[in-house]
Formats: C-alpha cells, structure tokens, sequence
C-alpha cells in the first residue's frame, strides 16, 4: 500500500492522494478468488472491512472490501462456468 506522493521518475505527470470522500469512486480494482467464502473469513480475521458479505449476482459471487486509503477492491468468485 502507498498513501501518496508526489512525480518519481516512473510516473512523472502522476501524484497520489487519498480519495475526498470514499463513496464516491471513478474505478475499483476485481480480483477473483477460487474460495470466496474462505477468503472473507481470513481477511475479515485479519482486520478487513467489507462492505457486505459475499453475495451472489449475476454468475458469481462478490463483495467489496476498502483498503487503507478507502479504495474499493471486488473480490469475487465464478459459479457459473458456461459464461
């Protein structure tokens, strides 16, 4: 995790902040997970903070969770295979 800072030279037009108000989001970042319900259990031990629970939608099952800085992370897992 990195909580900001100015140009360095591999992104020199580019400067980190942390976001104004953490509902209000222009992206988020999916990762997929073959255990879903295994993964909430162990992060949420380890002090993450999920919006919700996993719930199922659309051919998978998903949450959110926010990093330190309030950016929201999908964590999600595929249940249905024919898509």
């Amino acid at each position: 995790m990195n909580v900001g800072g100015g140009p360095t030279p591999d992104k020199p037009t580019v400067t980190l902040s942390v976001l104004a108000d953490p509902d209000k989001i222009s992206s988020f970042m999916n990762i997929r997970v073959a255990d879903i319900q295994a993964c909430y259990k162990l992060w949420k031990s380890r002090g993450a903070e999920f919006l919700t629970e996993p719930i199922p939608k659309y051919g998978e099952i998903r949450c959110y969770i926010r990093d330190p800085d309030g950016y929201i992370i999908e964590v999600g897992q595929t249940t249905d295979l024919t898509q």
